[in-house]
């Protein structure tokens, strides 16, 4: 287990170890998700594209779909909002 050190102003020290895990280096914004009872989540801020791919679940297609396809989708969902 690692442990930081909350300052007096309420900085806290993120040990070498996590820093690493987290690909964090100075001036890199982190998060901390608040899971409650007396814990938080900590994550960086500081994803890339290649971070998040495969995250979302998505429906495998039977065959790809066109530009002018995809294209008139658009513009049906377009319309449809633009009338609601």
């Amino acid at each position: 287990m690692l442990a930081g050190t909350v300052s007096s102003k309420g900085q806290v020290t993120i040990p070498k170890e996590i820093r690493k895990v987290l690909r964090v280096g100075p001036s890199d914004k982190v998060v901390f998700t608040p899971l409650g009872k007396g814990k938080a989540l900590i994550t960086s801020a500081n994803r890339s594209a290649s971070d998040v791919f495969g995250i979302l679940k998505h429906r495998k297609l039977e065959r790809p779909v066109s530009i002018d396809e995809m294209e008139f989708a658009i513009k049906n969902r377009q319309i449809r909002r633009s009338k609601a």
